[in-house]
This record gives C-alpha cells, structure tokens and sequence, in this order.
C-alpha cells in the first residue's frame, strides 16, 4: 500500500511540473514579447496570473481568501507572508492584482523554461553573498521608483526543521519599504505545507486558505524603526497561523 502510495504521489509531483512547463510553453512567443520592455511588464504580470491560476486550480487546489483590506489601484505595496512550498508563488500571483516584483533565490534559474522567464523578470539574490544581496537591494528600489510592487519572503528560505511554524524575518523588505514609504502587505498562506511542500509525502489537493491582513502604514516611520516593523508583521502573521480566523 506504501508503495502504491508513493507511486500517486510521484506521478502528482510530475504533473506539478507539467503543468508549471505546459503554459509557459503555449504562451511562449507573447511571453518572450512581454519582457522586452520594462514598461510591458503588466502585461507580463498578467499572464503570469494566469498562469498561476491554471496550475493551482490543475493540482485540484482551491483558494480561500479572506480579506481585511483590498489593495489600491496604482498603489505600491510591500508583499510579504510566510513561506513553505513552491505553490507560494502561484498563490501570491492568484491573490494579488498589483504588478509586483519577486525577490527570490536564485536557484530557481535552474528549473528549465520557467528559469528563463524567472531570471529575466525576478530580482535574484544569492542570500549566502553579501555583494548579492546589496545588488537584490538595489535593484528592488529601482522597481519601487517604477511604480511597481515587491514581493518578498522574509523568512529568506523554507525552513529546514518542518515542525517549525514561523522562522525569523530579515529586515530587507522592511527597510525597503520604510525607505520608500509604502505600507507592508502581510498575508498568511496556511495550508500550503500540507498542499504541496519539500517533503515528498506532504502533497495532496484541497483548499489552500489565505488571510489577507490589513497593511501596514510606513509614512511616519524612520529607518531605525525597521526592527519594531519587522516584528509586528512576523506577530500578525503568527498569531494567524497559531489562530486560525477563516
């Protein structure tokens, strides 16, 4: 039975892939036109949106979002939530409308077809490399004056240990956003560790909840301030994830 079990599983995962690949591939040609130039990139965004929502929908998961502010038109925000699986990606590019950036880890780039879109559009940064991390830095500032968004896991990676809730939060979402006065968009993801994490086991369709909690207002605050904004979005986002309200 274990092994049967497995075998599912290991035909699910795959299909996880195919469905990441399929769309990038059919759409490939307007895909390559819509990162010509930066002021294309909504429309990139767009498909992008798309695109996660075939692959969330295809893997049998179902959004539920509950929401405690909807996000301004035009506005720039700082988006950030906790991080546990590959599907975070697709389901930030679901909830959120505004043209956004991601700040990830550059071994993304090695997923063949979805690495070239990813290092062509993504701000990539080597999280061991302190040069790597100033240049992820810069380059996202250079997004916020654009008008865009960022999108940033602060946790920095997926934890390790499983069993762990929360990790600690890096200050760089939150420097950026106080620098550039723009409110902090936290939003809990809470099912995404049992729908589809690094453990190979812990995969299986259903409903993936989303709280989307009111955002946080940077205007007043200097940059000394970037610890006490750092620690009221990971306490929004635990007491979430601890006291579940949807």
């Amino acid at each position: 039975m274990k092994i049967l079990k497995a075998f599912f599983i290991f035909l699910y995962r795959i299909w996880f892939y195919v469905l990441v690949t399929v769309p990038i591939l059919a759409l490939f040609p307007i895909l390559v036109i819509s990162i010509l130039r930066e002021k294309w990139y909504p429309f990139f965004f767009a498909l992008a949106r798309l695109w996660s929502t075939i692959i969330l929908f295809g893997m049998g998961f179902i959004p539920k979002i509950k929401r405690e502010t909807h996000y301004k038109k035009g506005q720039s925000y700082m988006f950030v939530a906790n991080h546990t699986s590959m599907a975070d990606i697709m389901l930030m590019l679901y909830v959120t409308r505004n043209p956004f950036v991601f700040v990830g880890k550059k071994e993304l780039v090695k997923i063949p077809i979805f690495g070239f879109f990813y290092k062509r559009t993504c701000i990539l940064v080597d999280r061991n490399n302190p040069k790597s991390r100033l240049e992820a830095f810069r380059r996202a500032q250079n997004k916020l004056k654009q008008g865009l968004s960022v999108c940033i896991f602060p946790e920095g990676r997926v934890p390790d240990d499983l069993t762990l809730v929360l990790d600690i939060f890096k200050d760089g979402a939150f420097r950026l956003a106080i620098e550039h006065q723009i409110p902090i968009a936290p939003m809990t993801f809470h099912d995404n560790k049992k729908r589809f994490s690094y453990a190979f086991f812990s995969t299986s369709p259903g409903v993936m909840r989303v709280k989307v909690h009111e955002t946080i207002p940077t205007k007043i605050l200097g940059k000394e301030d970037k610890r006490l904004l750092n620690n009221t979005t990971r306490k929004i986002i635990l007491q979430e994830l601890t006291n579940p309200t949807l």
